[in-house]
């Protein structure tokens, strides 16, 4: 397999993260019964799946190296699929549905971040069309989980057993 660089590892991290993204939307849509968060959460799958796409297409211009960064992607979509399932239990609501897309589109903001700080040292123009593509919408993401957070958590009664 070949070696990948740190910028072509990071870049199937973020390939990863947006494929992970797409099943985390739909579980966390199917705990919430808010006609608005869920329109929402469907919008953030299918830009992440835009942005699979994207990276797909990307990798593919990396000369011998598509199969090891789809490679890294699919690692890192299995890593963080791990941790929604030890987080998003069993018993599991919407609210922690939406704690988790906090923490978790916080981690896709940072390293679409890092990669574009790469891309801009290496001189890759490429990757940093995609970066300036992708980081505005993850922003997004992040801030319309976290109102979401916030909206739901104003409609539970905090004096109920958790």
């Amino acid at each position: 397999m070949a070696e990948l660089t740190k910028l072509e590892d990071k870049l199937g991290e973020v390939l990863g993260l947006a494929k992970a993204a797409q099943d985390a939307t739909a579980k966390v849509a199917g705990l919430i019964d808010d006609d608005a968060i869920t329109s929402a959460l469907g919008t953030m799958r299918e830009e992440a799946a835009e942005t699979e796409r994207r990276c797909t297409e990307l990798a593919g211009l990396r000369e011998g190296k598509k199969t090891a960064i789809l490679d890294k992607g699919r690692e890192t979509k299995r890593e963080a699929t791990d941790m929604m399932s030890i987080y998003l239990g069993k018993d599991a609501e919407g609210l922690d549905g939406l704690e988790f897309l906090t923490m978790a589109e916080a981690g896709e903001v940072g390293h679409w971040e890092i990669l574009g700080t790469m891309a801009r040292r290496a001189g890759e123009r490429e990757v940093g069309e995609l970066v300036d593509w992708a980081l505005p919408i993850q922003e997004r993401h992040l801030a319309d989980v976290r109102r979401s957070g916030v909206e739901l958590a104003g409609q539970e009664d905090p004096r109920e057993p958790a």
